[in-house]
């Protein structure tokens, strides 16, 4: 039996990922920050499938060496998904970028060191959309946002600093076969157990009756979806070494919006039908941290290209039924 750790287990993605290796018959290791959450890992994880002995939850925190040598010790593989995700961007863009920046160098050290098969880094498509200014249509992997671009939001800025440092550790170890890079567009899909994921916040805020849409837009893709590639990423011979765009279809708030109430019915009857100005939501940004974090994304369509990860047998469901299962579950 193939031992894998999962970094962030107890979130929207790392649970999902330990729940499907589970699954297919590995054993589990998840990591927490603090081991009160044992307990509640264990709970949802229990409801999706049954862990018998498989599972195993560690402490280890992505700011600190401690607990992780330990962690990986004896592993097969590694997937790193654990990574801080605001719902307001700081003021002090290094909140964010030092600890995504440090805490990924931090466990691909350890486990290379431990002689980890492979390790699977959950990065986002906000490390490739930032060229967007300038590059082709739709982008693919081989594009890139810049760190040191001070117009893209914190996060942003973490996420391709995260990566970038993470490929430049196996390149200078000559050991690039090692490593994989997930990224993905804004995961939505059905919960299991209590978990809050910022990422959700979008669908959740249109059931609830936020006044109406701005015109923004997002890459989305089912949070089974993203596990599913992440799994194909650390076992396929021919990715070590490759990043993966991991995007089902570009969709508009507003196509958000008319999914949840032709789906869902009663249940969406507080979805905004009307879209909100952009001057308004510029207005909003002034004192709303939230609508400051999206307002430079107002009118913006990104293309990206899930071609490389279809080669390798990825196939994401339709965005619909991702909208849809993301909404009831809320809803429920």
């Amino acid at each position: 039996m193939e031992t894998v750790l999962v970094s962030g287990g107890s979130g929207f993605l790392g649970g999902r990922c330990v729940v499907e290796l589970l699954r297919r018959g590995y054993a589990v290791r998840t990591t927490v920050r603090g081991l009160a959450k044992e307990e509640e890992v264990r709970a949802r994880v229990g409801s999706e499938v049954d862990a018998g002995d498989r599972l195993a939850v560690l402490e280890a925190d992505l700011r600190s060496d401690g607990g992780w040598a330990e962690a990986v010790a004896g592993c097969d593989y590694v997937l790193h998904v654990a990574s801080p995700f605001p719902a307001a961007q700081p003021k002090d863009p290094d909140e964010l970028i030092v600890p995504a920046r440090e805490g990924t160098l931090r466990v691909l050290r350890a486990a290379l060191g431990a002689g980890v098969r492979r390790v699977v880094v959950t990065s986002s498509v906000a490390a490739v959309r930032g060229s967007a200014g300038s590059a082709r249509a739709p982008l693919t992997e081989a594009d890139w946002s810049d760190p040191d671009d001070t117009a893209l939001t914190p996060y942003a800025r973490s996420k391709t600093s995260a990566e970038l440092a993470a490929w430049d550790l196996v390149r200078e170890r000559g050991e690039e076969e090692r490593l994989a890079v997930v990224n993905p567009g804004a995961i939505l899909g059905p919960l299991f157990g209590g978990e809050h994921s910022t990422s959700l916040q979008m669908v959740e805020r249109l059931l609830q009756g936020m006044p109406g849409t701005p015109r923004i837009g997002f890459s989305v893709v089912d949070v089974r979806d993203v596990a599913d590639l992440h799994i194909l990423a650390m076992t396929a011979a021919e990715a070590g070494g490759e990043r993966y765009l991991a995007t089902a279809r570009f969709q508009w708030m507003a196509d958000v919006a008319r999914v949840l109430r032709e789906r869902l019915g009663p249940e969406a009857a507080k979805v905004p039908k009307r879209s909100i100005p952009d001057f308004l939501v510029r207005g909003m940004a002034l004192f709303d941290p939230a609508a400051r974090s999206v307002v430079g994304q107002l009118g913006k369509r990104v293309e990206l290209s899930s071609a490389k990860a279809r080669a390798l047998g990825w196939e994401p469901r339709p965005v619909e039924e991702t909208i849809a299962d993301c909404g009831r579950s809320l809803a429920a």
